[in-house]
């Protein structure tokens, strides 16, 4: 009696262990070194492993954080918008339309180009969940060239996705 219990424990266990397995590789996307060829790097080295989440992947890390909570990821996504002041910071595409997660750099200490809207970029760092200000708003508003109106549409604070990237990777445009 006691064998049984143990053989179905274990088969139990393995098929725990491959439905996780098959949630992680189904919000990640796999990067091969011919991969890691195409793209550029600004900041820190950063190496991804084989597996890096994707937007849904993040999403559902975020989706677990509070303010005051920070983990660390690489994540794929694409770029929604950039810094057109500096490339200081970038807004990249999460899993749903309209979620995004801001991108700062890590110590202010490297910037990306400024036209890489739409471009695949792969990033590493800190995520963490945010409340940021109407004056901070406001003032990314105004760097991405939004007009008067909409920048003084802004009036309550915003719970945000922010990430602090140490490295970031872009995938170089063919020509």
């Amino acid at each position: 009696m006691i064998m049984k219990e143990i053989v179905l424990f274990f088969i139990g266990l393995v098929v725990l262990v491959n439905c996780n397995s098959y949630s992680q590789k189904e919000n990640s996307v796999y990067i091969s070194d011919s991969m890691k060829k195409d793209y550029k790097e600004y900041g820190g080295s950063i190496v991804p492993s084989d597996y890096i989440l994707n937007k849904n992947g993040i999403t559902e890390k975020y989706k677990n954080l509070k303010v005051g909570d920070t983990i660390t990821a690489t994540f794929l996504s694409t770029v929604n918008s950039v810094c057109k002041a500096k490339g200081c910071w970038m807004r990249v595409a999460l899993g749903t339309d309209d979620q995004e997660s801001m991108i700062k750099f890590k110590d202010y200490g490297f910037f990306v180009p400024k036209d890489i809207e739409n471009d695949t970029v792969i990033v590493f760092g800190k995520a963490f969940v945010n409340e940021v200000s109407v004056s901070e708003q406001r003032h990314y508003a105004s760097d991405a060239g939004m007009t008067k109106d909409k920048i003084a549409s802004i009036t309550t604070p915003k719970k945000t996705y922010s990430f602090i990237a140490d490295g970031v990777l872009i995938k170089s445009k063919k020509k």
